[in-house]
């Protein structure tokens, strides 16, 4: 089995780590360079910088804080946010970042996420999706046997977001993962907007669903809280890595505590 990754993510506003609640009610953490660099030593397997902005005040993405961030880590790192065309995802790599995430353009443009692993192959090309769960939907089916002649089949269902969260886009978040599969991407960050920023748990019914309809690596996010979280969206919810922020950024867990609790029930993960 490969080892299971733990991922930082640093959300950036205006230049600032910034950590909320479902999306909103957001709060300073931090410069991100400093936070990237402190990272890089305490053992994170990988980094996401995103610019939570970019998108819906449609600027671009920060170039020079991605160089910046690049002369201070040494392990891979992502990098999204305001990513429109294939030149954006070129200055983004040339910059220094290893992989690029593209999540509102992929979904008005998908034929982005094919031009782009084209160019840059597949493993520099990761798609966030942001999913809100819509419905809790139950389908009867008759049993050709038995004392119970119905039986309900839970069924639940997830909307794909973008915008930072902000706009519905009616997309169903397992076809659009096999979608974006299917188009080249090398792998999914999957985020629970209703367990962002809660620290209630990963939704691991969504985070499985996805991880079971793919083939490429799926990176929990949204709803880390504890130790126990961690290990259940790397072990049930099926996930390659797993990503948080508050917890990180807050200093209410650290990756050393993550990967020594990992390995104690058995997961692999790099030392």
């Amino acid at each position: 089995m490969l080892a299971k990754r733990i991922i930082p993510c640093l959300d950036v506003k205006d230049g600032r780590v910034v950590k909320g609640i479902n999306f909103v009610q957001l709060r300073d953490a931090g410069d991100p360079v400093e936070q990237a660099k402190v990272y890089d030593q305490a053992g994170a397997d990988e980094l996401v910088f995103l610019d939570i902005t970019a998108t819906h005040e449609a600027r671009d993405t920060v170039i020079e804080m991605a160089k910046a961030v690049a002369e201070q880590v040494f392990i891979p790192f992502t990098v999204g946010g305001g990513i429109r065309t294939v030149d954006d995802m070129r200055a983004l790599l040339r910059a220094g970042a290893d992989k690029i995430s593209i999540n509102s353009a992929a979904v008005r443009h998908p034929e982005l996420i094919t031009q782009g692993a084209q160019a840059f192959g597949s493993q520099a090309i990761v798609v966030a999706i942001d999913a809100r769960r819509i419905s809790d939907q139950y389908s009867v089916t008759s049993e050709q046997s038995g004392d119970n002649p119905q039986s309900a089949i839970r069924n639940p269902k997830w909307e794909v977001f973008v915008s930072g969260g902000r706009t519905p886009t009616g997309l169903d978040a397992i076809e659009w993962a096999q979608e974006v599969e299917r188009r080249g991407a090398g792998e999914i960050l999957l985020t629970s907007m209703d367990g962002d920023g809660t620290q209630a748990g990963y939704d691991l019914e969504l985070t499985r669903a996805i991880a079971t309809a793919v083939n490429i690596p799926v990176i929990a996010s949204g709803g880390a809280g504890t130790l126990e979280h961690f290990a259940q969206a790397l072990t049930e919810g099926g996930a390659d890595a797993a990503l948080a922020a508050s917890l990180f950024h807050y200093k209410q867990l650290t990756i050393t505590e993550v990967k020594e609790y990992l390995s104690q029930q058995g997961i692999p993960v790099r030392q």
